[in-house]
């Protein structure tokens, strides 16, 4: 008997936690501070990934800007505010993620 080949498969967490069967159940008090530690936790992944889309939206405005005549002047002037405005936002952002995660 032939079976199929075994193959990882990707993981989607990116931290594992070894659960204790010898422990009782969580009480209530327990799962709440778990799940508001998760909650936290993915808000600041979202907030990180928000930043990334930021210098990337900053970087394509900067070549919409450079683009030259090939774009008309009012959108070139507006992707160069863009790409001047958003990296300073985004360093606003990752301010306000040190400060309270």
């Amino acid at each position: 008997m032939v079976g199929k080949p075994l193959s990882l498969v990707p993981s989607t967490a990116q931290v594992a936690e070894i659960y204790d069967l010898g422990r009782g159940p969580e009480t209530t008090a327990q799962r709440v501070k778990r799940l508001q530690a998760e909650a936290r936790m993915l808000a600041r992944e979202e907030v990180e990934r928000l930043d990334r889309g930021m210098i990337d939206l900053a970087a394509f405005a900067a070549e919409i800007a450079a683009g030259g005549d090939a774009y008309p002047a009012g959108i070139r002037e507006m992707a160069s505010r863009i790409a001047a405005d958003l990296p300073q936002k985004a360093q606003g952002l990752r301010s306000l993620v040190s400060r309270n995660y």
